[in-house]
């Protein structure tokens, strides 16, 4: 069987992304071995369907299980009508999601968690250029008033919608949820900098 994690970084290490349809990776891995295969997602940048588009890349690859933080309605069914279990609430590393499914800590879901059009990026950021190696991923931006990044465009508060639409309703328990995630999420990032720092001081000495 093969799983599939949203992730932030290419590797088992890397922070479970909140985001499903615009994550930066899809991490694809038999849960049995550890054996796993990165995959940047294609979707990151779509103007939209992300998460349809996303959802179809994940039954293509063969997975049987997505483990991710948030899933919104479209990418839900899609996923649904490929026979794909869904699992949201997800922190952590990957490598430790892996293992909390295994141990039977983890369960599908019956209905999406968020909104539509979950995880769009925030508009104009301050970019720090393309990459800055050493394991994180796909750097800190793409320049100035690009956005924030591959894996710092941060989505909106649930009951987020695009221009003219009436968002949908969200209960306070779920916007605890979310808000709880992103304050994770924040949190490895945040220490994956600092470590990140603190090499590059290291190596100018």
């Amino acid at each position: 069987m093969k799983i599939a994690v949203s992730a932030s970084n290419p590797d088992l290490s890397s922070p479970v992304d909140p985001r499903l349809g615009r994550c930066s990776y899809f991490i694809f891995i038999d849960p049995e071995t550890m054996k796993f295969e990165a995959m940047e997602n294609p979707n990151i940048s779509a103007p939209g369907g992300a998460g349809i588009q996303s959802a179809q890349f994940i039954a293509e690859k063969g997975a049987k299980v997505v483990l991710t933080g948030s899933c919104g309605p479209n990418a839900f069914q899609t996923l649904q009508a490929a026979g794909v279990e869904v699992i949201v609430g997800v922190a952590g590393s990957v490598e430790e999601a892996v293992r909390q499914y295994k141990s039977g800590q983890l369960r599908p879901i019956s209905q999406p968690n968020a909104p539509a059009h979950f995880g769009m990026g925030m508009g104009p950021g301050y970019g720090m250029g393309r990459g800055m190696g050493g394991g994180m991923g796909r750097g800190m931006g793409r320049g100035m008033g690009q956005g924030m990044g591959r894996g710092y465009n941060y989505p909106p508060p649930p009951g987020g919608s695009s221009p003219g639409q009436t968002p949908p309703p969200v209960s306070p328990d779920d916007e605890v949820k979310y808000l709880k995630q992103q304050a994770e999420y924040l949190r490895q990032q945040m220490e994956s900098i600092s470590k990140r720092i603190e090499e590059l001081e290291k190596n100018k000495k």
